[in-house]
């Protein structure tokens, strides 16, 4: 469930970059060029977050099938002298 939900996220950060970087300006002077700067920043932030935590969750152990009439049950002996 949480790696459709990081896999989502990196898409629609995807999206959002697709329709932004072209409007944006880095190399202007003043608040947009600062605030296209911060924006590529954060939007580089968020992938790389979604992507770290896509790739490094721990993977659910598969459950291990015992057939109960395969395993012998130990069976404990006692020795009375």
């Amino acid at each position: 469930m949480n790696k459709n939900r990081y896999l989502l996220c990196i898409l629609l950060c995807g999206v959002l970059l697709y329709y932004g970087v072209p409007r944006l300006s880095p190399f202007s002077e003043g608040a947009e060029g600062i605030f296209s700067i911060t924006w590529l920043a954060f939007a580089l932030i968020v992938v790389a977050g979604n992507l770290t935590a896509l790739l490094y969750t721990p993977k659910k152990p598969r459950a291990v099938k015992r057939s109960y009439s395969k395993v012998q049950k130990k069976k404990k002996i006692y020795y009375y002298q």
